[in-house]
């Protein structure tokens, strides 16, 4: 079967067999944004879908509790083989439903795996800890141990940005810890999430331990409240990280919410290197990252050259089609989201901010756009423009440059390029950003290490280890021994 022939069968699948039609009379159409064709209607799960999951995943919780670890790993090893073995038809999903460029719909395939697989070999060395009770008097006698264990039932609602990789960045660590998942994808994401729903159950994960809700906020929201949630975990927007961290109330929130990410370049930095890292940064997949490059703080003396190297950068970057193996960004997700981007753009001009390239907006395709001499207040430099959107702002040495950094309410991830290493670890402790990158920009990222960001970008931390320990809680076991009196 041809890949188009695959994605087309399962859109049927998505629309035919997916949720029931009797649940909710909402729909939402799904625009291939590189041809403005419906490529999918999906239909809401409505109230009577959202009873539905929630109890077929308590019910699942309950009766796979005492899985081992080896189990779970097992599960998860199996589920990513069939990841890598369906790379082209979850690819191509990609493509079409949000304009994704093959080659980085590919590599988000193979790094989902990966991540998984990363998953399964942790929960076979996460391990409690001994308590020392006897280090005080009324101790003696006694021991004391303090394990992870799980939730229950997660709630994990996931970005059309990367729809594989942070789908697997929620279900892998609940599912390696012993809980339950229930996921609301973005509706853009959805025909992704249920083909990977699909993959699990079919390398053996049990019934109810991995579902999708098809819907929209008001789903996301609903599934939140629900008493039978026990932790709800977002990547997305900070509006919509606030609504349901209230909806949720009490539960355990984890947010990795939005970004505004400042890439600094210092005075000793190697500017070619830099504007290398950075062209790509802030405008592969179409900048629509919450760690795309978006304010670039460059030390007067050298901004000039930065700036040039920059351009011959950014001029060699491909646009266009997503299904071309050379194309480097596509069109960003919807017209909606092209047309906001576009009135940001504007609005910065209007303030007397500089085009150093044009936008060049076909339907939804923007070209990368550098601006440079934008006031501090405008939206482009205060707000996350979630698009291929850069700005360019000069700074008078490092502490003016930290200074420009910190103006801003996001701090998710940021980056630095110089020679220095006082500079380095001044910039790492004095920017605000939950991590900082030293000559690599602000894009790059790993999943072994703590990701996550202040202020309005988020609480908690994702990556292997601790997005395991955020989906488990502590619970201690002391035990007086027999002959203590």
């Amino acid at each position: 079967m041809s890949s188009d022939a695959s994605i087309e069968a399962f859109y049927s699948f998505v629309n035919a067999d997916a949720f029931d039609p009797d649940a909710s009379d909402r729909s939402i159409d799904i625009i291939n944004p590189w041809t403005g064709s419906t490529v999918a209607q999906m239909h809401c799960a409505g109230t009577t879908g959202i009873n539905h999951a929630v109890a077929a995943a308590k019910t699942a919780f309950q009766k796979n509790r005492n899985a081992t670890r080896l189990q779970r790993s097992q599960w998860l090893e199996a589920a990513a083989a069939r990841i890598d073995a369906d790379q082209d038809a979850l690819s191509g999903m990609m493509v079409k439903m949000i304009g994704k460029p093959v080659k980085a719909a590919k590599f988000e395939v193979g790094r989902s795996a990966a991540f998984i697989r990363s998953c399964a070999r942790h929960i076979l060395e996460m391990a409690g800890e001994m308590v020392p009770l006897d280090s005080s008097a009324a101790g003696a006698g006694r021991i004391g141990y303090a394990d992870r264990v799980p939730f229950g039932v997660v709630l994990g609602v996931t970005p059309f940005n990367a729809p594989a990789n942070l789908l697997v960045q929620k279900v892998a660590p609940a599912l390696a810890t012993g809980n339950a998942i229930i996921v609301k994808p973005s509706p853009e994401g959805a025909a992704v999430a249920l083909r990977i729903a699909a993959l699990f159950a079919q390398a053996g994960l049990p019934e109810g331990l991995f579902q999708v809700i098809l819907g929209d906020a008001q789903e996301a929201l609903a599934l939140a409240a629900h008493p039978d949630i026990a932790v709800v975990t977002l990547t997305g927007g900070t509006a919509a990280g606030e609504a349901l961290a209230k909806a949720g109330g009490a539960k355990p929130f984890l947010g990795e919410l939005g970004g505004n990410s400042a890439n600094i370049v210092c005075a000793d930095a190697d500017i070619q290197d830099a504007a290398a890292r950075i062209a790509p940064s802030a405008f592969e997949a179409s900048g629509q990252q919450c760690i795309s490059t978006q304010r670039i703080i460059v030390d007067r003396t050298v901004y000039g050259a930065f700036v040039e190297a920059l351009l011959d950068r950014v001029s060699k970057m491909r646009a266009g089609d997503p299904a071309q193996a050379d194309t480097d960004l596509g069109p960003v997700v919807h017209a909606r989201s092209a047309e906001r981007i576009e009135a940001m753009i504007n609005d910065a001009v209007a303030a007397g901010g500089r085009l150093l390239t044009q936008p060049n907006r076909q339907g939804c395709l923007i070209h990368p756009t550098l601006i440079e001499g934008v006031p501090s207040t405008c939206r482009v430099v205060q707000e996350e423009v979630f698009g291929p959107v850069a700005v360019l702002m000069q700074a008078d040495g490092v502490e003016d440059a930290i200074r420009l950094a910190n103006d801003c309410e996001f701090g998710l991830q940021a980056s630095c390029f110089t020679g220095s290493l006082d500079t380095a670890f001044k910039v790492g402790r004095e920017v605000q950003a939950g991590s900082v990158w030293i000559n690599e920009a602000s894009r790059f990222r790993l999943d072994n290490y703590p990701f996550g960001g202040f202020g309005k970008s988020g609480s908690g931390r994702e990556g292997v280890k601790y997005a395991m320990e955020e989906m488990t809680t502590l619970k201690f076991l002391g035990i007086r021994l027999p002959s203590q009196k």
